[in-house]
């Protein structure tokens, strides 16, 4: 066999690795991907409820995704990190206010950060971290369609192979509808 054709069946096995979320001394993970878009606020409500309900955990993850061109000289590349993790503080601190805002005083999610293509990021994460169960990703309100994320993960060539389930939470839902239904 191809060293490419073993290459694929490694990462294809790595993408069944048994999820852990059920044996002792492991709780199911919810895993939202956290910008500063508008429907990652609904996708953070349900993961909130569904890991309060089901006493899981709440991770969120923040991707440094890195600039278009060239920015290898002179140290741009490590001012463009600083600023990259400088703005995934902020981003999570937000959250974390959110979260308490929406009655989830107790609920201590995980801070993830990142470097790279979100849908790479994504799927490395799920595939090295065997609790994490569930992504939950927010679809835009937007007529053009749900969001980049949503179409390539959800309806996109990794739908079919994605090593968890998806759930996608309606960008046009309240907090307290969303809510109401996890």
């Amino acid at each position: 066999m191809s060293e490419k054709t073993d290459d694929k069946k490694s990462t294809q096995a790595r993408r069944r690795q048994k999820r852990q979320i059920y044996l002792k001394g492991h709780k199911r993970k919810f895993l939202v991907v956290v910008d500063e878009t508008p429907e990652c606020e609904s996708a953070l409500a349900f993961a909130a409820s569904r890991a309060e309900r089901t006493k899981g955990k709440l991770a969120l993850l923040y991707v440094i995704e890195p600039e278009d061109g060239a920015m290898h000289w002179l140290g741009v590349e490590e001012i463009a990190r600083e600023e990259g993790l400088n703005k995934a503080k902020a981003v999570f601190r937000l959250f974390g206010r959110k979260l308490k805002a929406l009655g989830f005083e107790d609920l201590e999610p995980e801070e993830i950060v990142r470097e790279g293509s979100k849908d790479e990021e994504i799927t490395k994460l799920i595939e090295e971290d065997p609790d994490i169960g569930v992504l939950v990703l927010g679809a835009s309100k937007d007529p053009s369609g749900p969001g980049p994320l949503v179409s390539s993960l959800a309806g996109g060539r990794l739908a079919g192979v994605f090593p968890t389930p998806i759930t996608v939470v309606p960008g046009h839902l309240s907090a307290e509808e969303i809510l109401a239904l996890a």
